[in-house]
């Protein structure tokens, strides 16, 4: 079993989110009393939020290749970086450390084109939804048309991310403005929705709307942990 490195933090909630697929899917994969090998580097979510919104990429680049470094140092064979946006800097990271990075968007995407769509609606912060880092990877390397919120509805989607739902503050009127959003997705033509920050998937779930989501960090998580048996990074 391959030891996974962790570069979470952004934010703890869903990072625990990881910790806990991870390990369940190990365990159902090897049965008894197994778990994975992972080695996890937490960072201060502030720092790297004030990065962000100031356009100060490189400095979180710098910043988050040094913690794969230490990673890698520590043992870790491969790097799960836990967040979306981050990986806007995922380059600077793969260029810092040589350990592999299990890019977040493929997996996504992997299991997207096993159903056999190809139309999606992308919710995450106001960066993932407009910058072409995350967008131009689904297209380009897997086909897929993707289409985003009107720009009224990434402000609150942005929003409720960084003031609720990194502060594991789950709020049903903030659910049920997510449904309209992606109602108003459905309506455009999307076929289904990627959840393209790692906590959306704690306030919406696939009973709360009328097609298919795609939670990206229950993917992900579940790539690592088959990445980490058997060099496979299907879920």
């Amino acid at each position: 079993m391959k030891t996974i490195g962790l570069l979470g933090g952004m934010s703890w909630e869903s990072t625990a989110t990881y910790y806990q697929t991870i390990n369940r899917t190990v365990s159902e994969k090897l049965g008894g009393l197994h778990s994975a090998k992972l080695l996890l580097y937490s960072v201060d979510f502030a720092e790297v939020e004030e990065l962000q919104h100031a356009d100060r990429w490189a400095e979180a680049g710098s910043l988050l290749g040094d913690a794969a470094v230490t990673l890698q140092e520590a043992g870790a064979d491969f790097i799960v970086l836990c967040t979306n946006t981050m990986h806007r800097v995922a380059a600077d990271i793969e260029n810092r450390a040589q350990a592999p990075l299990l890019h977040i968007a493929d997996p996504t995407a992997e299991a997207i084109r096993r159903r056999g769509l190809s139309t999606v609606g992308l919710l995450g912060t106001a960066f993932t939804m407009e910058q072409e880092f995350y967008r131009g990877r689904l297209e380009r390397r897997f086909g897929l048309e993707v289409q985003v919120p009107k720009a009224s509805s990434r402000q609150l989607v942005h929003d409720v991310i960084y003031s609720e739902l990194c502060r594991g503050i789950i709020s049903e009127s903030s659910r049920q403005a997510f449904r309209r959003v992606v109602d108003e997705l459905a309506a455009k033509g999307a076929e289904a929705i990627i959840l393209g920050c790692t906590e959306i998937g704690l306030l919406l779930r696939p009973g709360d709307v009328s097609v298919p989501l795609f939670d990206t960090a229950d993917l992900h998580a579940r790539a690592a942990a088959s990445f980490a048996l058997d060099g496979a990074a299907g879920a």
